[in-house]
């Protein structure tokens, strides 16, 4: 069962940090791209974060890259971002996401991943 569960989503003050945890499935965790996204009021889904769970590849957009961090436990099959310094923008529903197709090369995430899996999402809501 290819389930993907987000948890950590909440409310927190600008400046602060909140981390986002996703528990996946061994199918869809084992040897493929996860990732985060989000999408905001108005606004159309866009990619936070994905990390390749064979070999520990990220990559970042860059409106958090250097705030966010994203990791695996694979003893766990989970996903987590760890976010930092948040602000207004950054408030959202944050979804994971498992994918279908992922290409990495030399530690390069490829444009042509694909993400079929998603969970319901979680809220997550800046303050000032």
């Amino acid at each position: 069962q290819a389930n993907m569960v987000e948890s950590g989503g909440g409310a927190v003050q600008a400046g602060g940090s909140l981390t986002l945890s996703c528990a996946a499935s061994e199918y869809t965790y084992t040897s493929n791209c996860v990732g985060w996204f989000r999408q905001a009021p108005g606004k159309e889904r866009e990619e936070v974060a994905i990390i390749y769970t064979a070999d520990g590849s990220t990559r970042y957009s860059d409106s958090v890259k250097g705030r966010f961090t994203i990791s695996q436990d694979d003893s766990e099959n989970t996903v987590s971002l760890q976010m930092h310094s948040v602000n207004a923008e950054d408030s959202a529903i944050y979804y994971c996401a498992a994918g279908v197709q992922c290409t990495v090369v030399r530690g390069v995430i490829g444009d042509d991943a694909e993400f079929g899996y998603w969970g319901q999402g979680t809220q997550v809501t800046v303050s000032s």
